[in-house]
């Protein structure tokens, strides 16, 4: 099968979609004729991959062909380009929900996991870096554990592999502007590649009011990425990869709202009016990494070893003008940093033709700071302001977290039609909460007829909260005051704990056509939900006690020479019980119904949709389309989230050029248009259980690239 339009059909470890491979470029030079170092690292590449398992998972892929050829190409965010995943759902600020998890992705490169992260919409890793994609999801086999929802797997791109370069420059609507560039090569026994760009526009965040030009939603980013490695004979190799991200956001207000008419009518050094225009908020979000990893791969044996650390800070700045005050009863200033350090070493044993034994630890520790200086006004126990001069609250915490894993596998081919994996994981943490767990884990996959792949699985999970996410907030300070929270108590957020099942069937009808079904359901225990509680774009963690998510998955990849197209189309439930943590958040009555009632999850879509299809003319020319729909994320009317946003869908169309034939050799050209249908429609209303502002998809937008490879 051909190269992959964004999302693939999903496949287990018997059923593995074929790609392009990351060595295409030399696929039809002779074995003599490709240079050592090359042929050493692809080997390397596919040893690694031996360690990591999907046998029994719902894996889909795409490689960078794949993410090139759609509209917008690698100029995208990354969390656009996952939007054509099936069961991706798109929420405010750039994130993304798969099977109707809040925000349960674990990020891995090159098979090493990254700690998470505070940014909220900063996209720390651009598509250009990537060589191929996987979302891992469903019951994980027991190497996969913390965050449940899906693995997005990455593999970088290598001087060896990608050797040559290209700068770009791609821009258009919303004053946008993206140069970027990327290069890679080899010296003796190292390779590199590096990629770096700087992002400005005027769409930033998403529109508040459904503009396409928002007041106030600048943004500038800067993103920078390298990987080096050095190979020391057929068998070892250390990498280092590095990245960072520091991006700046206007925050976006909407247009002729006066605080009088919509904040809590409160008098600030003696003004009780303001206009929404003049809100003057920003964010900054910085995120730095690095890892490093020896890698040994011989006989039957492949093993990774490596050591990370993850920065990540967060800087709101409120009005300074004391507009917040007048619009929320507070004015924050907000910051947050979180410092991680982890140790990961994986192994796999080819045992027997029949047994590969896979194995692995993972450590990690964190430390965060929250400082936050608040402006409000005192009150009396009625809520009534005693005076319009403001009074400063400082509230500043440290805490620290440890986390431990460790887990062990067996990949068992009982027949040549059928494999188990079946396997156990110890996770262990402690931090604001702390708690343990020993998770079985069994998956099979039986190749029922020559075209017929059925897999299956159990996972027990079990999910820490987002510790960079939980401020340690001295509610007692904000006593009397008008910013004081609903209640005086709350209890610390803890860990998510579930059975997750999954069924899944993928049939090849034709040479040209394969489709697939997937089913699942978890159950769990406190589950964990996020929301935003205040002015800051700083989502809070809190559990539900009781949780169920099932759905059911339908997906389609149909390819022919030169056309490639996919389809995907999603149903989904995901429903709540109880808040059992951070309850001083909540009003009175939503936490009386939320005890007594399920509730719908706040980010759920219960139909999502994604389609795509590109065509390439043998001159060099590729037109490209792809669709996102969905039926819109729960807001509140009557009780807490009863309703739905209306049905959405956007469109967006591009077409490239190479012009290779015309004798500009490597030199090429771009034009896409994003919502080509100007669809008005919303994401969220501001209505809903820890919803923030109101937020609107973005109108049509124009852009126009070149780039040159050399």
């Amino acid at each position: 099968m051909s190269s992959l339009s964004r999302a693939a059909v999903p496949m287990g470890a018997a059923a593995a979609c074929i790609t392009h491979l990351a060595v295409a470029q030399v696929a039809n030079q002779t074995s003599s004729s490709i240079p050592t170092i090359v042929v050493t690292a692809q080997h390397l590449n596919e040893e690694r991959s031996r360690i990591d398992t999907d046998t029994g998972a719902t894996t889909y892929k795409f490689d960078s062909k794949a993410i090139e050829s759609e509209p917008g190409g690698n100029n995208v965010q990354l969390n656009q380009v996952m939007l054509q995943l099936p069961d991706a759902a798109q929420d405010s600020f750039g994130q993304l929900h798969i099977r109707g998890d809040h925000n349960g992705l674990q990020f891995r490169l090159n098979g090493v996991i990254l700690p998470d992260g505070i940014s909220v919409f900063g996209q720390t890793l651009p598509p250009r870096l990537i060589s191929s994609l996987k979302l891992i999801t469903g019951s994980l086999p027991a190497e996969y554990g913390l965050r449940s929802a899906g693995i997005i797997d990455i593999t970088t791109k290598s001087g060896a592999l990608q050797p040559g370069g290209e700068v770009s420059i791609y821009g258009g609507s919303h004053g946008s502007i993206e140069p970027s560039f990327n290069y890679g090569g080899t010296t003796g026994a190292n390779t590199y590649f590096v990629a770096g760009d700087f992002i400005r526009n005027g769409l930033g965040i998403e529109s508040p009011d459904g503009s396409s030009t928002p007041i106030h939603d600048h943004t500038k980013q800067w993103h920078g990425f390298g990987y080096f490695e050095h190979i020391f004979g057929d068998n070892d190799r250390v990498s280092l990869i590095a990245g960072s991200s520091d991006d700046r956001f206007q925050i976006p207000n909407r247009s002729g709202v006066h605080a009088a008419d919509i904040g809590p009518g409160l008098t600030v050094n003696g003004v009780t009016d303001y206009l929404s225009d003049f809100l003057d908020e920003n964010q900054r979000e910085i995120t730095r990494f690095a890892t490093l990893s020896w890698q040994h791969s011989e006989g039957p044996l492949s093993v990774q070893t490596s050591l990370v650390v993850r920065y990540s800070s967060l800087n709101f700045s409120p009005d300074p003008n004391l507009g917040d005050l007048l619009f929320n009863g507070i004015s924050q200033q907000a910051y947050k940093k979180d410092v991680a350090y982890g140790f990961q070493s994986d192994a796999a044993y080819r045992l027997t033709d029949e047994h590969t034994i896979r194995a692995g630890v993972y450590g990690q520790i964190d430390h965060l700071t929250s400082n936050t200086l608040s402006q409000v006004l005192p009150t009396d126990d009625t809520g009534i302001p005693t005076t319009d001069i403001p009074v400063s609250i400082v509230d500043n915490s440290r805490a620290s977290q440890t986390m431990e894993s460790a887990y062990v596998q067996d990949e068992w081919k009982i027949l040549p039609v059928l494999t188990v994996n079946y396997g156990v994981r110890f996770d262990h943490y402690n931090a604001f909460s702390s708690g343990s767990q020993v998770s079985p884990r069994v998956n099979f996959v039986w190749q029922a007829f020559e075209n017929t792949t059925v897999h299956a699985g159990y996972s027990k999970f079990f999910s820490p909260p987002p510790f960079e996410l939980i401020a340690n907030a001295s509610v007692l300070k904000y006593v009397n005051t008008t910013a004081a929270f609903f209640g005086l108590s709350g209890d610390a957020v803890k860990a998510e704990k579930s059975n997750y099942y999954d069924v899944g069937l993928q049939q090849k009808l034709t040479e040209e056509l394969t489709v697939g079904v997937d089913s699942y359901y978890k159950q769990a225990t406190n589950l964990v939900d996020e929301g935003q509680f205040g002015a800051p774009i700083i989502l809070t963690p809190f559990n539900y006690a009781h949780g169920q998510v099932y759905g059911v998955e339908f997906t389609g990849n149909y390819s022919v020479g030169h056309f490639q197209s996919y389809a995907n189309f999603a149903i989904q439930r995901a429903i709540g019980k109880g808040i059992v943590s951070g309850q001083f958040n909540f009003s009175p009555d939503d936490l009386v119904w939320i005890a007594n009632h399920y509730i719908h999850l706040d980010h759920e879509e219960q139909v999502t949709v994604s389609a795509g299809a590109s065509y390439e003319w043998q001159e060099g020319t590729r037109v490209s389309g792809d669709l996102i729909l969905g039926s819109g994320l729960r807001a509140t009317v009557n009780t807490p989230n009863d309703d739905h946003l209306p049905y959405y869908e956007q469109v967006n169309l591009g077409v490239s050029h190479a012009f290779d034939r015309q004798g500009l050799k490597g030199f090429s050209a771009r034009f896409d248009v994003i919502n080509a249908l100007d669809k008005q429609y919303q994401i969220r209303n501001g209505t809903g259980v820890g919803v923030g502002a109101p937020q609107f998809g973005p109108r049509r937008g124009y852009f126009v690239g070149i780039s040159q490879r050399f």
